[in-house]
């Protein structure tokens, strides 16, 4: 996986990137994001900001095509920071690591 400073990293033509919002925007940053037709088609996770010691803050973890990702970019522009370097990478890291695990739990059920 090849890494681009402007987008994240860029695997087979999907595109990762880190959004931070305030709390208090999280409602509407997620409606901006579910709701536009590009963009709710990428996949979204969020994640409250604390366990990176950010209190009062959400990342929003954006995975999908680069119109997606840019368009993502464009509707919070005024409302959140697009996270880069190490940062982004702990946040997509940490973001992984709970879906792989919840994964393992889902499989146990039908193991």
């Amino acid at each position: 996986m090849g890494s681009n400073p402007i987008w994240g990293f860029k695997g087979s033509e999907k595109i990762e990137i880190v959004l931070l919002i305030e709390t208090k925007s999280y409602q509407k940053v997620k409606d901006l994001l579910l709701k536009d037709n590009v963009v709710g088609r990428a996949s979204i996770t969020y994640k409250d900001a604390k366990i990176f010691g950010k209190e009062g803050s959400y990342y929003f973890y954006v995975s999908g095509s680069e119109e997606q990702c840019k368009k993502a970019i464009e509707l919070t522009k005024d409302i959140a920071k697009k996270v880069k370097n190490k940062e982004m990478n702990d946040v997509i890291k940490k973001i992984k690591e709970e879906e792989s695990q919840a994964m393992e739990g889902f499989g146990g059920i039908f193991g």
